[in-house]
């Protein structure tokens, strides 16, 4: 069901690490190409457009593209009360996370009478993005909206693509989360388009903003990287991806099920298991074998655990596994080791790290209180999960005396005539 990769008694760089281990293949640049048109329809178009396209892609014609208040207010009264209670938790345990990621002001006297600030103020306005088609993920309104909202984010608009099962509307649940969070801006887009409508804006539909986020398909990366600039986005997400640490401890039913897991979004996700046990590989095939009929999405997950992107890697030791899942930069790393938090601390490169046989991936998409969208594709080498970082800007604030800067006047001057910039030094000795 699941390849196997001998990496013993082989020491590698990153990239040749990577090429063991390759991902899926997608090809940005070529969906890039193909939206290229639906992103100049929107810039240039009217409501109509984003009605046209939908139809088009969605297979239903929305009644509007804004989402009417009595249609979330209708949404969450009809909630399943399970849901609702479910759904409260996890705001309450991401909300506690995410206040202790707020950053504070911080003063610097680099001399008397010369000061430098930094300050973090919180972007204008933000659009976020909710998938929808093969799943509904209330988790990712979660997940966007606290952070942006607890950063003091003034503006924030959701869109998720409009549902042929619920007459145009974006999924029920997932305008319940948004009224549930206070969000009254929802439109019904999806795709490239979601991201261009928010790029560009719309008159008489949807003001521009000046970040999006949240996870898509390959066209919403695509829009993402076309649109960067005009836009700031949090990332290019990709396929989701676990990586397993493991050593002989592990146990091999967990390993399994948290493999299925992942391989449950979709036929390109990634499930990779880094051990030097090949008795443990053994089990966790057999569990494998035991476990994927069982579940409800199993032709999908099949197709998954036996592309490329999966693989069981044999490595010599815990030593060498550490260099194997720093060099892969895994969107999730669970930990299934002796001595799994002091394993932890060691890992430079993951979007989550997820600790021990009590901390699953599956808590972290909805109830440890971590953000769950998360870098992929290697993107954890430089980048990080979602926060309120993320709607955060920082400013520099500088105050010098008269006194503070005759202190320096001299050295300006000599730097800025050094790079043939001598107006800049004029403008210090104009002041003298």
């Amino acid at each position: 069901m699941i390849r196997t990769v001998d990496l013993r008694g082989r020491s590698l760089s990153k990239a040749q690490y990577n090429a063991e281990l390759p991902r899926a293949t997608l090809n940005v640049a070529e969906a890039m190409l193909l939206i290229e048109p639906i992103l100049e329809r929107v810039k240039n178009g009217t409501q109509a457009d984003l009605i046209a396209l939908a139809q088009e892609f969605d297979g239903v014609t929305p009644a509007s593209i804004r989402v009417p208040q009595t249609a979330l207010d209708q949404a969450l009264s009809q909630l399943d009360p399970a849901i609702r209670t479910a759904l409260e938790l996890s705001i309450s345990r991401i909300t506690k996370v995410h206040n202790d990621q707020l950053r504070t002001s911080t003063t610097t006297t680099v001399v008397d009478g010369g000061t430098v600030t930094e300050k973090w103020i919180p972007v204008d306005r933000v659009g976020l993005y909710v998938p929808g088609g093969r799943a509904v993920y209330p988790s990712s309104v979660m997940m966007n909206v606290i952070p942006a909202q607890i950063a003091k984010v003034q503006s924030i608009a959701v869109a998720s693509p409009p549902q042929k099962d619920f007459g145009g509307l974006p999924h029920p649940t997932i305008l319940a989360t948004c009224a549930l969070l206070g969000i009254t801006e929802v439109y019904a887009v999806g795709g490239a388009q979601a991201i261009a409508l928010f790029a560009y804006g719309m008159e008489g539909v949807c003001e521009k903003a000046d970040l999006v986020t949240g996870p898509g398909n390959i066209y919403v990366a695509a829009a993402k990287r076309a649109l960067r600039g005009i836009i700031g986005i949090d990332s290019e997400a990709g396929p989701t991806e676990i990586a397993v640490l493991a050593d002989s401890s592990a146990i091999a039913a967990d390993v399994a099920a948290d493999l299925i897991s992942q391989a449950e979004h979709d036929e390109v996700a990634a499930s990779v298991l880094v051990t030097d046990s090949e008795s443990l590989i053994e089990k966790v095939r057999a569990s494998l074998e035991r476990l994927v009929p069982l579940a409800m999405n199993k032709d999908r997950i099949r197709i998954a655990l036996t592309g490329q992107q999966s693989a069981f890697v044999l490595v010599d030791d815990l030593d060498h596994g550490l260099k194997v899942v720093d060099a892969y930069a895994a969107e999730h790393l669970e930990i299934h080791t002796r001595n799994a938090s002091e394993v932890a601390r060691r890992v430079n490169n993951a979007g989550a790290i997820f600790v021990g046989d009590w901390s699953p991936v599956s808590l972290g998409d909805y109830l440890a209180g971590s953000n769950h969208v998360l870098p992929t594709g290697g993107q954890a080498w430089f980048g990080s999960g979602l926060g309120v970082h993320t709607f955060l800007r920082a400013q520099q604030v500088v105050e010098y005396s008269e006194t503070a800067l005759s202190e320096v006047a001299n050295n300006v001057v000599a730097i800025a005539n050094q790079e043939g910039l001598s107006a800049h030094g004029d403008a210090i000795k104009v002041r003298f």
